[in-house]
């Protein structure tokens, strides 16, 4: 289902019922004090560089063939998820209720707050470092941000390199934060405002 063609309404569950869901266990609970806040955007493509299949949505459910490709062999064992996966072509699929805690940022920080997993939302964007994002991956991230900023009350987003810049590059220079932004703005009708880096993005109150 392309998730520009229908609503996209986050529900009371936190999930979206227009998305495909394929849920992991690769989550616990937020802490009871925690105000969702903050969307982070990532990249992944499983082999690196390497575009479709189901290799990713294996990885966050953890059915992930290690003997499929000699790069999974660094992956046994690992247990990571997202709230979200947009794919090349824009579908998207949700593997985490946002009102729980996927593992997407692990040791993190953002304007001062450490443990970045217990107050954000993480998207996955299938991708690279190296190759620039798809036209209807863009659209569709804008179409999931109005969503989620309608359902939670997020501040800021920003990139999983800017809350862990020592072990993390993504979603990369290939990101187009203008672009996002202008789709965003077009779509929701208000603009994000800049802070201190480009690539720290403010919703509108």
């Amino acid at each position: 289902m392309n998730p520009t063609e229908v609503p996209l309404v986050i529900g009371h569950d936190g999930w979206c019922g227009a998305l495909l869901r394929s849920a992991s266990s690769n989550f616990d609970a937020r802490p009871e004090d925690a105000q969702i806040t903050l969307l982070v955007i990532h990249n992944i493509s499983l082999p690196p560089g390497e575009f479709g299949g189901g290799y990713i949505e294996a990885l966050f459910t953890n059915t992930l063939d290690c003997e499929a490709h000699p790069y999974f062999d660094q992956l046994r064992g690992l247990q990571v998820s997202s709230h979200f996966l947009i794919r090349r072509d824009g579908g998207a699929v949700q593997f985490v209720s946002t009102l729980d805690r996927a593992w997407h940022a692990g040791v993190s920080e953002f304007q001062g707050r450490q443990r970045c997993n217990d107050f954000s939302i993480g998207i996955e964007l299938e991708g690279s470092d190296h190759e620039a994002f798809c036209d209807a991956q863009y659209t569709t991230l804008a179409f999931l941000t109005q969503a989620l900023t309608r359902r939670h009350p997020l501040t800021d987003v920003t990139g999983h390199q800017h809350i862990a810049p020592d072990r993390k590059t993504d979603p990369g220079p290939c990101f187009d934060w203008a672009r996002f932004h202008q789709e965003f703005s077009a779509l929701s009708g208000s603009e994000l405002s800049r802070a201190k880096s480009p690539q720290v993005l403010r919703f509108p109150d």
